[in-house]
């Protein structure tokens, strides 16, 4: 009985790990995707739009599974988590991405294992050990500092939109694993998407395009991406996944963003892949391994 009851933490905590690396395989192609859907679609019209889909999705899934209202004080932790994660990180990134290039994003994406991190000790009252922040800090330098070698061009309205993205997504992502260990995973994007719907839905109509002819199917394709995939699905395994293995810890996974997103160029759009990527992908995959040993 003691045996069964000692091994429960470490089920836990590998499948929080689990259930994390699967949510960043989903995000990995969020910022691309953005990219791409900008590049024919407002902004804005973006954001709202995506929020719409992932909430008309959230809301259906919430009536099928007949979930309980939160509470008053969760709906708090609701709107933080809605502002940094519905509304906030999607709208900045897309503003952004309209300054610099999805490689320039590269940079502040390996800020937000950090950003993530220090929201957890927070909010969250996690501690890890002193080793755990060194490891954590030599993989953003490695991300950071291979984005920087690829040669970015400098747009300092770009940086500071997702320098604020990164802030609020880390608050997000904190609160959010906070209160998924007594609401649920998938019930706490569900919720959020779905009290953030009777803004974002009825500005779908206001700001969509004036011509819909003129809108590639590349960007409607990306749109729908970011809508079900990056803002509901990913969220049901990366909440889980916080919530289970430690947001400190768990949230290191983020390093691998960045890289899963260039893997993901070179497969799909048969972009070259360097010497210095796989270099670095094998050093973030060291360091995410030892924030993984030292977390507790």
């Amino acid at each position: 009985m003691r045996e069964v009851c000692m091994s429960k933490p470490t089920e836990s905590t590998s499948a929080g790990w689990v259930n994390g690396f699967i949510g960043v395989v989903i995000f990995s192609g969020s910022l691309p995707a953005t990219r791409v859907a900008v590049l024919d679609l407002d902004p804005v019209f973006v954001t709202v739009a995506r929020a719409t889909i992932g909430g008309l999705f959230a809301l259906c899934a919430l009536l099928i599974f007949k979930e309980k209202r939160p509470s008053r004080k969760q709906i708090l932790h609701l709107l933080v988590i809605a502002s940094g994660v519905v509304v906030g990180f999607p709208l900045l990134t897309a503003l952004a991405l309209q300054h610099i290039t999805s490689a320039h994003s590269i940079v502040f994406l390996g800020m937000l294992p950090l950003a993530t991190a220090v929201f957890g000790i927070m909010r969250g009252g996690e501690r890890p050990r002193p080793v755990f922040w060194l490891f954590s800090i030599a993989g953003s330098l490695l991300v950071v500092g291979y984005a920087i070698a690829q040669g970015l061009a400098a747009s300092p309205t770009g940086d500071m939109l997702m320098l604020l993205a990164i802030i609020l997504c880390g608050l997000g992502y904190a609160e959010g694993a906070k209160l998924s260990k007594t609401l649920g995973g998938w019930q706490v994007i569900s919720w959020a998407l779905v009290l953030s719907l009777p803004l974002m839905a009825p500005l779908v109509f206001f700001l969509q395009p004036e011509s819909f002819g003129e809108v590639s199917m590349a960007a409607w394709f990306s749109l729908a991406y970011i809508g079900l995939f990056s803002m509901f699905i990913g969220f049901i395994f990366w909440y889980r996944g916080l919530a289970q293995g430690g947001i400190a810890t768990v949230g290191q996974l983020q390093l691998l963003q960045p890289l899963f997103g260039l893997a993901l160029a070179a497969t799909l759009l048969h972009e070259p892949v360097s010497i210095g990527m796989l270099g670095v992908t094998a050093g973030v995959i060291l360091c995410v391994a030892g924030t993984r040993k030292f977390a507790g």
